[in-house]
C-alpha cells in the first residue's frame, strides 16, 4: 500500500522545486517544440524551461497572450491544464480564492479584474511558492492580493460564506481526499447562487485503485495517479455539497500510449453554491 504521507511530501518537494528552478512536473509540456507531455513520468524528457517557454506552455492550454503580458512574468510557470479565469466571469469588487496558487498567475489575472474594491487570496502549501508569489506581488505593486499557507484538503483559511469565486488550475487532482477539499470550497463560498467554483483539472479513463501498490508518488505529483475518472470526479464534487455540476470544456490532454495506456483529459468545471 502506498503511504499517503509520502505522496503529500513528494508533492511539496516537486512543487517547491518548480518554484526554485522552473522544472515543472505538470503542465502539458515543457518541451514545447515536440509536444511531449512531462506528465508522462519520464523525467529524462523534461527540460528546464525558459520564461518564454513557460509562457508558451501557458498559451497552449488557453491563456491569452495579451493577458499574460499584463501580469508579473515570474508568475508564469507553465504548470496548468486549463484557464479557469477565462470561464469564471470574475468582476470588479469580487472576492476570489485561488487554490494551489503557485507563483500567482491566476491570482494576478483575477486581481487585474477585481481592482482595488476586490480581493484575491492565493492558497498554497509550499513555502517556496508562497515566497515567490509574495515577492511577485511586492515587486509589481499589487495591493489587492494576499497569499496564505494551507493544505486545502485539511482547511482553507478563509471565512465561511465569504467568497464570490473559487478557482483552481490542475491542483485538486493532487489532493488525496477530493470530496473533503470540495466540502471546504463549499463552506467558504457565498450562498444563494452567488458563490461559484470554476476549476480546471485532469481526469482519467482508467483510475488506479486507492491504497494499492500500483500508485506511483512521482506520477501522482505529475497529475496522473491521483486523477479520478470523470464520473468519480463529478461525484466527489457532489459529495462536497454541490448539486448541479457543469462541464464547460473538455480536451484530450495525454493520449493513452504515453502513460500506462491511460488517457488523460482536461476539464473545466463550474458549479454554484445554492
Amino acid at each position: 500500500m502506498t503511504d499517503l504521507i509520502t505522496i503529500k511530501e513528494k508533492v511539496k518537494e516537486k512543487y517547491g522545486k518548480l518554484a526554485l528552478t522552473g522544472d515543472s512536473c505538470c503542465g502539458p509540456s515543457v518541451r514545447v517544440e515536440s509536444g511531449e507531455a512531462c506528465c508522462s513520468g519520464n523525467s529524462n524528457t523534461v527540460l528546464q524551461p525558459s520564461q518564454s517557454a513557460a509562457a508558451e506552455v501557458s498559451e497552449l492550454v488557453g491563456y491569452d497572450t495579451k493577458e499574460l503580458s499584463s501580469i508579473p512574468e515570474a508568475s508564469i510557470l507553465g504548470a496548468g491544464c486549463g484557464t479557469p479565469t477565462k470561464f469564471a466571469f470574475i468582476k470588479e469588487g469580487d472576492t476570489v480564492v485561488d487554490l494551489g496558487s503557485g507563483a500567482g498567475i491566476d491570482v494576478f489575472l483575477a486581481a487585474n479584474v477585481v481592482k482595488g474594491s476586490g480581493r484575491v487570496i492565493g492558497i498554497d502549501m509550499t513555502d517556496e511558492m508562497l515566497e515567490k508569489a509574495k515577492r511577485n506581488a511586492a515587486d509589481n505593486g499589487y495591493t489587492n492580493v494576499e497569499f496564505r499557507k494551507s493544505d486545502i484538503e485539511e482547511r482553507i483559511p478563509v471565512d465561511e460564506n465569504s467568497v464570490d469565486v473559487v478557482i483552481s488550475n490542475c491542483v485538486i487532482n493532487l489532493t488525496i481526499d477530493k470530496a473533503k477539499t470540495f466540502r471546504e470550497i463549499y463552506r467558504i463560498l457565498k450562498p444563494n447562487g452567488i458563490g461559484r467554483m470554476v476549476i480546471s483539472d485532469l481526469v482519467t479513463d482508467r483510475q488506479i485503485a486507492e491504497g494499492t501498490s500500483l500508485i506511483n508518488p512521482d506520477q501522482w505529483c505529475g497529475c496522473i495517479d491521483g486523477a479520478l475518472t470523470k464520473e468519480n470526479y463529478i461525484a466527489s464534487i457532489k459529495k462536497g455539497g454541490f448539486e448541479n455540476v457543469e462541464v464547460l470544456e473538455e480536451k484530450i490532454y495525454i493520449e493513452g500510449d504515453q502513460v500506462d495506456n491511460r488517457r488523460i483529459t482536461s476539464l473545466v468545471i463550474k458549479t454554484v453554491k445554492e
